[in-house]
């Protein structure tokens, strides 16, 4: 015969807290197909351009974000090199006294823009036909690219053989550089490269030179396709006629003058005072100093040293033909004889001591 139950109250509380259990099992399976359907759900076009850092609006923002920005954050923005600045800007200057030489034409070159790509993107960008000149920067011993289009090159062409102003220079698309071309357009390559040696000059003297001249961009290949580089786009025009010139800079070119480049003006680096260094330098040449002739050093030890009273005698290895060194501070500077001069004790230097021998 079973027995009854002696606790009603516990088997009521564990009967309770199994029904709470179920119900909150429950509110899980429930709840399971909306999580399901929630993880299944795909992405919009906006929040995918979002989640890889594309603008599908067409305000011309440039700020990148998410992977994109990701991607590009080692991009070493050229904000951060002020000088090249002031660089590109004497170059614009030079050129367009430059080239008014070589085309005795009215020619106008103006900055579009300064920014940083990464070289494979930039190679496959250039929109051909176009000519890529390849030059070299002796002092720097790394090399750098220029791009003409074909606007620029037709340009060009058609002002150094005697076109007439005012008409738009014939394009022949779909046929490769013919020999005069390329020899025209490389004349006026060299002296854009020498303008851009000047233009260099004031910060760090370098000579850019020409190398060779491609039209397939895969040829012009100077640097690995994830490198970092400084994009400076110019716009030349010639009256009606004109095009666009680009100079690519890898940072790994600009790497020996990166400190410079980082200077906010150039007086920061250049900038002397003539009239402060003159005066320094006269103030310094009338300044008194004191000089110590010493005969003789003897080392004591410290016991010695505390015993020594008035009358004490210290014995110094020193005879009237002993050389005695003369100290500027702690500085040796001269090495003498003594003698006497009048009823005066006098040193004559016989030997200036050099930096190298002050340990001996």
């Amino acid at each position: 015969m079973a027995e009854p139950n002696e606790n009603p109250d516990k088997d009521d509380e564990e009967a309770r807290l199994a029904a709470e259990w179920a119900a909150m099992a429950d509110e899980d399976a429930t709840d399971e197909p909306e999580f399901s359907e929630r993880s299944d759900r795909a992405l919009n076009q906006d929040e995918i351009d979002s989640l890889l850092g594309f603008s599908s609006d067409d305000h011309g923002e440039t700020e990148q974000s998410g992977v994109h920005a990701i991607v590009n954050s080692a991009l070493v923005s050229y904000e951060r090199l002020p000088m090249l600045e002031v660089v590109f800007d004497r170059l614009v200057r030079m050129m367009s006294t430059s080239l008014r030489n070589l085309t005795s034409d009215n020619v106008e070159v103006s900055l579009d823009s300064i920014r940083s790509v990464r070289f494979g993107d930039y190679l496959n960008s250039i929109p051909l036909p176009a000519m890529l000149s390849v030059f070299k920067a002796e002092e720097w011993d790394n090399y750098g690219i220029m791009t003409i289009d074909s606007s620029l090159i037709y340009s060009i062409v058609d002002v150094l053989l005697g076109g007439r102003r005012g008409t738009t220079a014939m394009r022949i698309e779909g046929r490769p550089y013919t020999t005069i071309e390329r020899n025209l357009v490389s004349r006026m390559v060299h002296v854009v490269l020498q303008d851009l040696s000047a233009a260099f000059d004031p910060l760090s003297p370098v000579h850019f030179r020409y190398d060779r001249l491609e039209t397939n961009p895969r040829f012009a290949t100077i640097a690995r396709p994830a490198n970092a580089a400084i994009l400076t786009e110019l716009r030349v025009d010639m009256e009606d006629r004109g095009g666009k010139l680009e100079l690519l800079l890898p940072y790994a070119t600009l790497e020996p003058v990166r400190e410079l480049l980082l200077q906010m003006f150039m007086g920061e680096k250049f900038g002397r005072d003539s009239i402060w260094e003159g005066h320094l330098a006269s103030e310094l040449w009338q300044t008194d100093v004191e000089i110590q002739a010493v005969l003789d050093q003897v080392s004591l030890p410290l016991r010695e040293v505390l015993n020594l009273q008035v009358g004490s005698h210290i014995p110094l290895n020193a005879t009237p033909q002993s050389h005695v060194k003369m100290h500027c501070g702690s500085i040796p500077m001269f090495d003498g004889s003594m003698g006497r001069k009048g009823r005066n004790i006098a040193i004559r230097v016989e030997r200036r001591i050099s930096p190298g021998d002050y340990d001996t």
